[in-house]
């Protein structure tokens, strides 16, 4: 998925199914059933663009793309980091605060840690 303002690309975020990715295969992240759940592991905003929804809207289009091509579930394995600051290069995997905004709930934690921030496997379910 790609984001932009104007002509400008200002963000993008990486979805496919889980299978085609290495989290398939990813001892720190746990599967919680055998559903063939899409993967969003990778939110990018380029500095001057934050701040602005863009991730939002980012998490919002990569959940379309997967329900359209038939996903019963999106996945994504974002940083637990409560008010605590997080390096913007670091925070690709997304926050869990903008993925409960946009209706994931937490399922399952990890044993990943990124950036000193624990990950937790968060769900949304579109079956």
């Amino acid at each position: 998925m790609l984001a932009y303002d104007g002509d400008e690309p200002v963000g993008w975020a990486a979805v496919a199914p889980r299978a085609d990715t290495s989290f398939a295969r990813n001892r720190r992240i746990p599967h919680v059933d055998d559903l063939p759940v899409w993967s969003l592991w990778c939110i990018r905003v380029r500095p001057g663009h934050r701040k602005k929804g863009i991730s939002h809207g980012l998490i919002t289009g990569a959940v379309e793309f997967a329900r359209t091509r038939g996903a019963p579930v999106v996945e994504a394995y974002s940083l637990d980091n409560g008010d605590a600051r997080v390096d913007p290069t670091m925070a690709y995997a997304g926050i869990r605060r903008n993925f409960e905004r946009a209706g994931f709930t937490h399922a399952a934690d990890t044993t990943s840690v990124l950036s000193g921030h624990p990950r937790v496997l968060m769900r949304l379910d579109l079956r």
